[in-house]
């Protein structure tokens, strides 16, 4: 299983409802076992930093997350996303 995460910050903190919208969009792809958006709930106390949302999905191969990203929801999603956010980091890892 491959566990990707995606963490977001928004430039303008008056576009939180946009972003989380333009994020929930990308439940509609069918290759996740499972998908999540989530509003961080608290600042990293070490480096101040802070997150406003993560993306956390779940998927049974390398493939399934190939396909998640080649769909056009995703493509879609970017275009919603990327020019209200200011940060993101992702990052996958083998679980199991």
């Amino acid at each position: 299983m491959i566990r990707h995460i995606v963490f977001f910050t928004a430039r303008d903190q008056a576009d939180l409802d946009r972003i989380r919208e333009g994020l929930e969009t990308l439940s509609q792809i069918p290759h996740a076992r499972h998908f999540e958006v989530g509003r961080n709930l608290h600042a990293d106390r070490l480096t101040g930093a802070e997150v406003d949302f993560v993306v956390y999905a779940e998927f049974n191969s390398q493939d399934d997350l190939d396909a998640y990203k080649a769909h056009p929801v995703y493509a879609r999603a970017i275009e919603l996303v990327k020019p209200l956010r200011d940060m993101r980091i992702a990052a996958d890892i083998q679980s199991g």
